[in-house]
C-alpha cells in the first residue's frame, strides 16, 4: 500500500495521519510537500485536517491552488484513491472533486467530541468492510464542518447514493446530517470526523484503524 500524504503549512493533523498509515501498514507513508511539481507512483493520497495556510480566506480556497493538487487531481480521476480528511475535505469540494462547500458550523463554535457515524454506503474501497447501517466511534475537530449543497446537487447525491457517511446526533448543522461524501465511483471520500484520532485503544483497535485497514485490504 503506497500512500503520499499532502503537507499544507500550518497543518497540525498531517504527522497524525502518517502515524496511523504507519500503523495499519507497518511503513511510513510519503510526506509530499504542497509546492512538489512532481508526483510518486502511490495508490491512496491522503489530504490531512487540521488548519491549510489560507483558511482564513476560506478553508481550502488557497491550498486548493496549491501546484501539488493538479497531481491530485490527474490521479483521483485515473481512478486513484483519494482521502480528504476534516481540512482535506475542504480541499476536496474546492478543487471540484467533491461537489457543495464546508460553512461554518451552526452556532458558530469550534466542536472538539467523539460523535457516531452512521455508514450509509458500503459500496467504496474506504467502507467495504463495513455494513450498511452500521455506526461508528469516531471524533470530530472543527470550526467550518457544516456540509451545505443547493436543492438540485443534494438530490443527486442522494440519488447516486453519495452520502457516505451521516451523523446521528448532528453537531455542526450540517444539511442531511452528511458527515462525509464520495464522488459517483467511490474512488473520492471526503469526510469531517478524524479516523487517525480514532485508531487503538487499550487492545481494541478504533474504528478510525478499520477504515484504513479496509484500505489497506481493499488495495491488496
Amino acid at each position: 500500500m503506497r500512500v503520499a500524504v499532502i503537507v499544507f503549512p500550518g497543518s497540525n493533523c498531517d504527522r497524525d495521519v502518517a502515524e496511523a498509515i504507519a500503523q495499519v501498514t507497518g511503513k511510513p507513508p510519503i510526506m509530499v510537500w504542497h509546492r512538489e511539481t512532481t508526483f510518486f507512483d502511490v495508490d491512496l493520497v491522503i489530504l490531512p485536517g487540521g488548519f491549510a495556510y489560507g483558511d482564513y480566506l476560506r478553508p481550502g480556497a488557497m491550498a486548493a491552488r496549491s501546484s501539488v493538487m493538479r497531481h491530485v487531481l490527474d490521479h483521483a480521476k485515473a481512478g486513484g484513491l483519494v482521502l480528504g480528511i476534516c481540512n482535506g475535505f475542504q480541499v476536496l469540494t474546492e478543487i471540484g472533486l467533491l461537489p457543495g462547500a464546508l460553512l461554518p458550523n451552526a452556532g458558530m463554535k469550534f466542536i472538539c467530541k467523539p460523535v457516531k457515524l452512521k455508514v450509509t454506503r458500503t459500496s467504496t474501497p474506504f467502507t467495504g468492510s463495513f455494513t450498511k447501517g452500521q455506526y461508528l466511534d469516531i471524533p470530530v475537530a472543527h470550526h467550518d464542518g457544516n456540509y451545505f449543497a443547493q436543492k438540485d446537487e443534494l438530490s443527486r447525491l442522494e440519488d447516486n447514493e453519495q452520502v457516505v457517511f451521516r451523523y446521528e446526533n448532528n453537531p455542526n448543522g450540517s444539511i442531511n446530517d452528511i458527515a462525509g461524501l464520495s464522488n459517483v465511483s467511490g474512488n473520492v471520500l471526503g469526510m469531517m470526523p478524524h479516523p487517525e484520532r480514532a485508531m487503538v485503544h487499550g487492545k481494541t483497535r478504533g474504528d478510525g484503524y478499520k477504515l484504513f485497514n479496509t484500505l489497506m485490504e481493499t488495495i491488496r
